[in-house]
């Protein structure tokens, strides 16, 4: 089985049934298993390759997610592009609950996440000055724009080890950085990416205001609000599977030239 797109489901996206003809494969990588069984499918005409991020039972916490396992896995099937929704928690009055945002940088506050396929005897310096794929980024916007759904060209992503949420002090500051939202499974997957060569970008849901707003966030509180959101997510990733192009002119494709030691 083979697969051009990829498709790492996040919070409340773990449902490949838009998929057609597909098929379960349990894979085994050099890093351990994948978050879980891969479903392979069509939609659009297109293959694509699904994996649950956190487990089809949300079983795995954010600092726990075998990313390199998972990005090895698609990489091995085929993928080429990546499409990652996630659930963040707004920074910004503007940033609103349902809305959605094409992240394009991010902050990395974690620290216990392995970010390099390379741990030895090679060295990666892998180049994320644009960490996300401005072709597929592209894409995006032109769907959510051509559904109508509300949405946000940028943004900058903080993304803390978890799974506890900020402290009021730590959104508050991150508010000072000029972040836009905040988040716990961007970093390393995007980074990874990179360093397999695979066009990736993230799919950004808001669904509260995180504490700096003077309102607790609460895991019930983000359930509803994700729940309203799956449809705009759904929407935007079968509209863009259809129109992501065939062929590669980004530099994600060769992110590996001038990173070697």
């Amino acid at each position: 089985m083979r697969a051009e797109i990829g498709i790492i489901g996040g919070t409340g996206v773990y449902d490949p049934r838009f998929l057609e003809n597909s098929e379960e494969i349990k894979m085994h990588t050099p890093y351990g298993a994948p978050s879980d069984c891969v479903t392979i499918g069509e939609l659009k005409g297109r293959n694509v390759a699904f994996i649950p991020r956190h487990s089809k039972k949300h079983t795995i916490r954010p600092t726990d997610v075998n990313s390199r396992a998972n990005i090895y896995a698609l990489k091995e099937l085929g993928v080429q592009w990546i499409l990652a929704p996630t659930t963040v928690g707004s920074l910004k009055e503007e940033y609103k609950p349902g809305d959605v945002v094409f992240v394009d940088q991010f902050i990395d506050r974690t620290t216990r996440r392995e970010q390099s396929f390379y741990t030895g005897p090679k060295v990666c310096h892998i180049s994320v000055a644009e960490p996300m794929c401005p072709e597929l980024r592209k894409v995006l916007m032109d769907v959510a724009e051509k559904l109508n759904i509300k949405h946000h060209k940028t943004g900058t992503y903080v993304c803390i080890e978890g799974p506890r949420f900020s402290t009021k002090a730590e959104s508050k500051m991150f508010r000072s950085w000029g972040a836009d939202v905040v988040g716990m499974t961007l970093v390393p997957e995007c980074v990874l990416a990179r360093e397999a060569e695979i066009c990736y970008a993230s799919i950004s849901s808001v669904t509260d205001y995180d504490v700096w707003k003077d309102h607790p966030v609460s895991a019930e509180e983000i359930g509803k609000t994700m729940q309203k959101n799956i449809g705009n997510l759904r929407k935007i990733i079968i509209e863009v599977v259809g129109k992501i192009p065939k062929n590669r002119t980004c530099e994600c494709k060769s992110a590996l030239k001038s990173a070697m030691v």
